[in-house]
């Protein structure tokens, strides 16, 4: 057994305080009178031996009394745990500092009770028990340090738009036990257990020689609305005409009493608002229209007035108007009508035509069409080449045709690319690769029914290795219908059939219009960003000055960063959600190019509020190595296992008050009663 405040034990003195009462008493005699020598000699012999009983107890139960009392200030307890074995254990404990825990229970955060409970366990901890204390965003040390540092770095715990699931907080913990080599380690998991960072099972090798205690902080109300995300309804934003913001919002939770308004900001001046009303589903989707008369970045910001949630309340996006996209379509033999259909829709759209025996210079375009090609000529295949080098997106859609060598000729020469011949069985396209490009990003969902394009003919297309080619729509046996190839900077695209109606339904199709918008981005870098903290997807960005001596730098509000970025194509790729933990708008600026504006929002998986039911969550998560604890108790110095006994000691103490009390009020009461 141990003491928590062993100094207190020094107060043992006192019981003899009330052994020296007892002696002092028993030195007392009362002189009985009585006529008789024989009644006096049994009267006193026989008060004699109650005197003596009646002390005695009362002197035990004075004594258990102080005894008890002393030990509930010195707080006793007992280790569970050998001593070689604590100190061969890696102590952590996990503050989850995500959005989420910036929510209400009574008038404080669910993050200020997760910093004052582990507060309390640190400060009950054994003297020379070190500990790392992990976070979402970072950890505060990844070498364990003394209590006393830990308990000073709480108070630097912040909120984060950071989230990490649990899966990767116990890979993290597993490297730091292996880097510390110790025989693994007690983990003290402080969060609301939100399903959406939270694994529902547990795994055997994430908790390999992991004992885990969890600790639920949990909010008096788990509602919240909060925008899910919003776009343009067209690639670019129009000056001077009206534009149009789709805006899709969710409800978690009981439905507010006063529905929320939603207000549109563009550079701080209140353009529009509108009153949400949800479905069955509770979802809402809203169309806000608005107009910019300058050209140049827009700062666009969506606000919610939802009392209960806060960190969600505002959605941004940057957009750029008078963009002035270019794209130049070679014609082989006539235009066709859906390639011009597609981009004269919108005045952000610069489209020139020309034949495939005209001159034209490529350099200024963004993105090249050559529209039903049956064969390449030297000079073609120069220009084609050379705009791959130079990061340009080139599609091509080629013709039919029976002369398929001509085709491969040039082929061959752009990349490794071959026609093993061609089908004319009708096919449906079946395979989308939502994780390309053309398709990340570009759609908010991609509908669960929709139909994806029918062939009438096809080219069976095949590739080397060195084409780096990745099939975006393909058919049942593998064969591409568009795929995309890079076997330079800029990335070719080469579809398996034509763009004309005979040759399918492709040109008419869902996906026709919004691919050909991004090919034309691509080499140029996007018009519009709403990037989620924390994405780690990067961001491309046409910058032809920013090389190694020249890095792209983030600013923002006192804040001047660079960020992990490398060379793709005509421009750069860059990481900036591994660093941009905040959400608020940043501009990029490289030496010599033009500025680029980005918002940045924080993770809507937060937003979501969907929390495990703990009994559901402990019938899951049980083991010898899994302990749930409740965040309100008082944490002793449970790293090791301990047991607190100051509580037993406390009610002991009352146990010996209440005896004594009950032994002199039964003499009182008897010699009250006794005849005289």
């Amino acid at each position: 057994m141990s003491f928590l405040y062993p100094l207190f034990l020094a107060a043992a003195a006192l019981i003899a305080i009330p052994i020296l009462i007892h002696l002092f008493n028993l030195r007392r005699y009362k002189t009985v009178y009585f006529p008789s020598t024989r009644f006096l000699k049994n009267i006193q012999l026989h008060s004699q031996k109650l005197s003596q009983v009646r002390y005695k107890w009362l002197l035990a139960l004075r004594i258990l009394f102080l005894l008890a009392l002393i030990l509930a200030f010195a707080q006793p307890f007992f280790r569970s745990n050998k001593g070689d074995e604590i100190s061969n254990r890696l102590q952590v404990i996990y503050i989850d500092n995500s959005s989420s825990m910036s929510l209400k229970k009574g008038v404080r955060n669910l993050l200020d009770l997760a910093k004052e409970a582990a507060g309390k366990q640190l400060e009950n901890a054994p003297e020379g028990t070190r500990f790392v204390v992990l976070t979402n965003d970072k950890p505060v040390s990844y070498q364990p340090v003394p209590a006393e540092k830990a308990i000073a770095s709480l108070k630097s715990i912040d909120i984060s738009t950071a989230s990490k699931s649990s899966n990767q907080i116990f890979a993290t913990i597993q490297g730091l036990t292996q880097s510390e080599a110790t025989a693994g380690a007690d983990v003290y998991y402080y969060s609301d257990f939100q399903q959406s960072s939270f694994s529902a099972q547990t795994g055997e090798a994430q908790l390999q020689g992991i004992r885990f205690f969890g600790v639920p902080v949990r909010p008096e109300v788990a509602s919240n609305v909060f925008i899910d995300t919003a776009f343009l309804a067209t690639p670019v934003l129009q000056t001077g005409q009206s534009n149009r913001l789709i805006v899709k919002s969710r409800l978690v939770g009981k439905q507010p009493t006063t529905m929320p308004i939603m207000q549109l900001s563009i550079n701080g001046q209140v353009k529009s608002a509108v009153s949400l009303n949800f479905n069955d589903q509770n979802e809402t989707e809203d169309t806000l229209s608005f107009q910019v008369n300058g050209s140049g970045w827009q700062k666009i910001a969506l606000t919610l007035n939802d009392a209960t949630v806060r960190f969600d309340d505002t959605f941004r996006i940057t957009a750029r108007s008078a963009s002035n996209l270019s794209v130049l379509v070679i014609n082989e033999s006539h235009p066709n009508p859906y390639i011009q259909a597609a981009f004269r829709a919108y005045n952000g759209f610069r489209m020139d035509q020309r034949s495939l025996h005209e001159n034209a210079n490529w350099k200024e375009y963004n993105l090249i069409i050559l529209n039903g090609i049956t064969r390449f000529s030297e000079d073609l295949i120069r220009q084609i080449v050379l705009g791959l080098q130079q990061g340009q997106s080139i599609c091509i859609f080629p013709g039919k045709t029976s002369n398929l060598n001509a085709l491969n000729e040039g082929f061959s020469k752009i990349a490794d690319i071959s026609i093993a011949g061609i089908d004319t069985a009708v096919q449906t396209v079946s395979n989308l690769q939502q994780g390309s490009e053309l398709v990340r990003d570009l759609f908010e969902r991609v509908p669960e029914n929709v139909q994806l394009p029918i062939a009438n003919w096809h080219y069976m297309i095949s590739a080397g290795l060195s084409a780096n080619q990745q099939s975006i729509l393909s058919f049942r046996n593998g064969d591409p219908f568009l795929a995309q190839y890079t076997p330079y900077r800029g990335k070719l695209y080469v579809a398996a059939t034509s763009a004309e109606l005979s040759s399918g339904n492709f040109p008419g199709s869902y996906f026709f219009v919004p691919f050909l918008y991004q090919m034309t981005a691509q080499s140029k870098g996007s018009d519009a960003y709403a990037i989620t903290a924390g994405n780690q997807q990067p961001i491309f960005l046409s910058l032809a000055n920013a090389d190694e001596r020249n890095m792209l730098h983030v600013y923002g509000a006192d804040m001047d960063l660079i960020p992990p970025q490398r060379a793709s194509g005509g421009g750069l790729e860059v990481f900036l959600g591994n660093i941009m933990m905040h959400p608020g708008f940043y501009t990029l600026v490289a030496k010599g190019t033009d500025s680029t504006l980005i918002a940045v929002n924080g993770n809507r998986a937060e937003s979501q509020l969907e929390l495990w039911d703990l009994e559901k969550l402990r019938s899951t998560w049980k083991g010898d190595n899994i302990s749930w604890m409740n965040a309100n108790s008082t944490m002793d110095n449970g790293q090791n296992g301990s047991l607190p006994l100051w509580k037993v000691c406390v009610i002991l103490a009352l146990l010996m008050l209440a005896a004594e009390s009950y032994l002199l009020a039964r003499s009182y009461r008897k010699q009250t009663l006794a005849p005289r």
